[in-house]
């Protein structure tokens, strides 16, 4: 009996002059041009658009339509929002469509073995990584956080574990160094959508085999949480650089400015790494401050704040905040909050 997804074993049931059926399934913005190349493409059809459910959002907590939603709607076509992608329900759905082919990319929720049988070519997932490296949620993030000097973007083939499946295609690009991880995001957004659809071209036509992933350099990207944006300024000036870089535009990285009556919370949105400054400082006191930046010692060495945020403010350069808040060198910020 043939492999399930084979699509050599699978050729046979498919009209050669009918688009291929394809059931996309994303969430994230991510995903976006990845549909909307899909949609541009004669020989696929998507026929059915599955994303998370409406979650709220903002100061009012509106629920609001993920980006995905949004783009599916725009080009009117139909929208599945199950609350569990395990459900029977929802898999009685999916067959209804009869797709011969799932994409998957940055979904949110684990498949279950129903799903990944359904379709006559088996699920495609585009994750942004070079797997087996940054398996997981956030693969963009921990990429910058491990200060890495490359990236890229894999087609896979979903099997039952976590971003485990055979590789259909790899495509690299460096990581530069004033890429944050808004920046990285959209570059590999753009790089997904075009090796997906010549990735998928070759593998329906049977001229791309599934490569099994190597069994070394795996790392598991874990969800970033708010709290990993707290700045340890006992930490060396590169690993905070990273960091800035990494949680740039979300969760932000962030220190506290002391005050009265409690210290006031600062988003710091672009950093450099200074070398030779801060020697025999305690971490997290301000050396210098002024229109070329805010200049904080760090282990072994020091970073330049060049632009950020007070609590309740907008974004400003270290110029503009310091014309309104001063800060004289001695300042310590602070790693945590006082309750």
């Amino acid at each position: 009996m043939p492999e399930f997804g084979d699509p050599a074993s699978h050729m046979s049931q498919l009209d050669p002059t009918s688009p291929l059926p394809v059931v996309f399934m994303g969430t994230a913005p991510i995903a976006c041009p990845s549909l909307q190349a899909l949609m541009r493409q004669p020989e696929f059809r998507v026929v059915a658009v599955v994303t998370q459910p409406d979650r709220p959002r903002g100061r009012d907590l509106v629920p609001q339509p993920s980006a995905v939603k949004t783009a599916a709607v725009e080009a009117l076509l139909p929208v599945l929002q199950p609350e569990r992608a395990r459900s029977e329900s929802f898999v009685q759905q999916l067959r209804y469509f009869n797709p011969a082919l799932i994409v998957v990319i940055a979904y949110g929720q684990i498949l279950p073995a129903a799903i990944l049988e359904l379709a006559s070519y088996g699920c495609i997932n585009v994750h942004a990584s070079l797997l087996p490296r940054y398996r997981g949620a956030a693969p963009i993030q921990w990429a910058l956080i491990n200060g890495d000097r490359e990236t890229g973007i894999t087609i896979m083939k979903m099997d039952a574990g976590l971003d485990t499946g055979p590789m259909l295609s790899v495509e690299k690009t460096p990581i530069q160094s004033q890429d944050n991880s808004q920046t990285l995001h959209d570059r590999l957004a753009e790089i997904g959508a075009r090796l997906l659809i010549t990735t998928l071209r070759g593998y329906v036509a049977g001229k791309i085999a599934p490569k099994v992933q190597p069994a070394e350099g795996i790392f598991y990207a874990r969800k970033i949480t708010k709290e990993d944006g707290r700045l340890d300024w006992a930490h060396a000036p590169t690993v905070l650089h990273n960091r800035v870089r990494a949680f740039t535009p979300w969760p932000g990285a962030y220190t506290f400015l002391p005050g009265t009556p409690r210290p006031v919370l600062l988003k710091i949105w672009e950093t450099k790494v200074e070398v030779g400054s801060g020697a025999g400082v305690p971490p997290g006191e301000v050396l210098k401050a002024d229109r070329d930046g805010i200049l904080v010692a760090c282990h072994e060495g020091a970073l330049r704040i060049l632009s950020l945020q007070k609590e309740g403010s907008r974004r400003l350069t270290a110029s503009e905040f310091l014309a309104g808040c001063p800060l004289a060198p001695g300042t310590r910020l602070l790693q945590e909050r006082p309750a």
